[in-house]
C-alpha cells in the first residue's frame, strides 16, 4: 500500500498545493492506518470495508485521541480512498458514507470492566443519596436502560429477575436485571426509603421523581471520584452494557431486544468498535470465575 500512498501524497502536492505541513501530517495518519490494517490481516487497500475504517477511528478515539484529531484523520483517509477510486486502485469509495456526525453515531464512548467497577464503587452507599445512586448505577449498566427509562420506573416495575420499562413511543419491554442490581435497589428501598404514596421508585431528597439532569450530574461526579477521565454521561453505561455483551458472545438480536431498539442497524454499531481494542480489554479486564 506504500506505492499508493507516495502518489496520493504526490498528488496533494502537485496538483492540490497543500502545504508541506499538511503533507507530513497526512503521510502520519494513512501510514498509522495502514498498519491497523496490516494488523488485521487485510491484504490491500482494495480489501479494506467501511467497517476497518470505522474500527481505526474507534481504537484512536480508545486511545484518548482529541475529536479534532480524530476528525483530521477521517478526512485524510477520505481524501485517500476517493484518490484511490479515481485511479481505480479500489472498486468503491469505502469511505463515501461516512462523514462526521454518523461517525459519532458509530463509535460510542465506552468503559472498561474495571472503569464500570469503579463507578460502581463510588457512590457512599450509607447515605439515602448514594444508596439510591448505586441503585440507579447498577440498573443502567445491569439492564442497559436509557436515563429516561430508569427515571420512569415505578416501584412495581421491579423484580427479583426483570424489570417492566417503558421506552421510546410507549413501548414495553421486559429486560433481565442482574442479582447485584436488584440487591443495590433493595438496599436503598429498605434502609432509606419511608412508607408514602409516590410509586417513583427512585426518589429525590425532597421526595420527587428524580429526573435525567440529575442522573447525569451524578455520573459526572462519580466518574471523577473514581479518577476516570473519559467524557462519560447515563448513556456511556448503557453503551458499555452493550459492548460488554456483545464481547462475551451475546446474538445482537438479544442486544437489541434488551436495548429497545426498532432497527437492528442502530444495535450494529456496537459491531464496529475495534477487535483489537476489545481482544485487549477482555484479557485485561474480564473476571474470570
Amino acid at each position: 500500500m506504500q506505492i499508493f500512498l507516495t502518489d496520493f501524497l504526490s498528488y496533494l502536492g502537485s496538483e492540490k498545493g497543500l502545504a508541506q505541513n499538511t503533507l507530513v501530517s497526512y503521510r502520519r495518519d494513512i501510514e498509522m492506518f495502514m498498519r491497523l490494517i496490516e494488523d488485521r490481516g487485510i491484504a490491500g487497500v482494495e480489501a479494506v470495508s467501511e467497517e476497518d475504517v470505522i474500527a481505526f477511528l474507534s481504537a484512536l478515539k480508545s486511545a484518548h485521541y482529541a475529536a479534532s484529531s480524530i476528525c483530521r484523520v477521517l478526512v485524510a483517509i477520505r481524501m485517500f480512498f476517493r484518490f484511490l477510486k479515481r485511479e481505480k486502485a479500489v472498486a468503491k469509495d469505502v469511505t463515501a458514507h461516512l462523514d462526521s456526525p454518523r461517525m459519532w453515531q458509530l463509535i460510542p464512548e465506552v468503559l472498561t470492566v474495571a472503569e464500570v467497577e469503579m463507578l460502581l464503587k463510588s457512590p457512599d452507599v450509607e447515605s439515602a443519596s448514594g444508596a439510591r445512586d448505586k441503585a440507579v448505577l447498577q440498573v443502567i449498566y445491569a439492564s442497559g436502560l436509557r436515563v429516561s427509562e430508569v427515571c420512569s420506573l415505578n416501584l412495581q416495575d421491579v423484580d427479583d429477575s426483570v424489570v417492566r420499562v417503558r421506552g421510546k413511543g410507549g413501548k414495553e419491554r421486559i429486560v433481565p436485571i442482574a442479582k447485584t442490581a436488584v440487591d443495590a435497589i433493595d438496599h436503598y428501598l429498605t434502609r432509606f426509603r419511608q412508607e408514602g404514596n409516590n410509586p417513583a421508585l427512585f426518589i429525590t431528597e425532597k421526595g420527587k421523581r428524580i429526573d435525567r439532569v440529575l442522573v447525569w450530574k451524578r455520573v459526572k461526579l462519580y466518574a471523577k471520584s473514581a479518577g476516570i477521565h473519559k467524557g462519560i454521561s447515563p448513556h456511556t453505561l448503557r453503551h458499555s452494557f452493550a459492548t460488554h455483551l456483545l464481547e462475551n458472545g451475546a446474538d445482537l438480536r438479544i442486544i437489541q431486544e434488551m436495548l429497545g431498539h426498532s432497527n437492528i442497524a442502530t444495535t450494529d454499531r456496537y459491531t464496529h468498535i475495534s477487535q483489537r481494542h476489545l481482544t485487549e480489554a477482555f484479557e485485561a479486564f474480564h473476571p474470570r470465575p
